[in-house]
């Protein structure tokens, strides 16, 4: 029974974290704890935990005597978050070519032809978690699983610049080409070919969400010159 309150947090904060990623709850939003409470059956404590845990994250602004807003996309913190996700990849993704076995490598390959189904259906909505387990896979794959974690950490803004980025036409059947180009290397346990494969899909991705920044302005924080 006393566990019960804190698995509510972590629920409510899971939902609203992806909710907001997802962009389902769009940049510049209130959210109302009262309605969030109605809507979910509960009551405001959890809530209220989770909320603190977004704010933490960078995710949702809390103003006194106001309300609590989902923040609006920092491209600064993106970019930042895309630096370290780079940096930990390579890393990631060299160590794996090492350690490369057929068990470990069915995981990625199913990956690869689950993506390209999603993209062949147009469910774009699912093809991000996918992609995520590919770049997790490969974590474990390298025999640093808690790379991942870190990374997650890092790329909260970087994702909803992903999620943007999703229904750009072709955009995600290039993805999961570079992921098939990245797989290649790691089977064939070549390190550097895997870093370049890695390099140039993280970059390629990167440029895409880049260029939608001008167009969806109202989405992102206000640059300080």
């Amino acid at each position: 029974m006393q566990n019960r309150a804190p698995q509510k947090a972590e629920q409510v904060y899971e939902l609203l974290r992806r909710s907001i990623i997802l962009l389902e709850i769009e940049p510049g939003s209130a959210l109302v704890e009262k309605d969030i409470c109605a809507e979910l059956a509960i009551s405001r404590t959890p809530v209220r935990e989770a909320v603190l845990r977004l704010a933490e994250e960078g995710l949702v602004n809390v103003i006194p005597h106001s309300g609590t807003y989902v923040s609006r996309i920092s491209l600064p913190v993106a970019e930042e978050g895309f630096t370290i996700r780079r940096a930990l990849e390579i890393e990631s993704v060299r160590r794996a070519a090492t350690r490369y076995t057929e068990e470990s490598g069915a995981g990625l390959s199913a990956t690869i032809e689950r993506m390209r189904a999603l993209v062949s259906a147009g469910q774009l909505d699912r093809y991000l978690d996918e992609d995520d387990a590919f770049h997790a896979g490969i974590a474990r794959m390298s025999g640093m699983p808690r790379i991942w974690k870190f990374i997650t950490m890092a790329k909260v803004h970087l994702d909803r610049m992903r999620q943007l980025s999703a229904p750009v036409p072709g955009h995600l059947a290039m993805v999961t080409e570079q992921h098939a180009a990245i797989f290649a290397a790691i089977a064939a346990g070549k390190a550097d070919q895997a870093e370049l494969a890695m390099r140039i899909h993280l970059e390629a991705s990167f440029d895409v969400m880049i260029r939608l920044y001008q167009d969806r302005a109202s989405m992102f924080q206000p640059r300080e010159d």
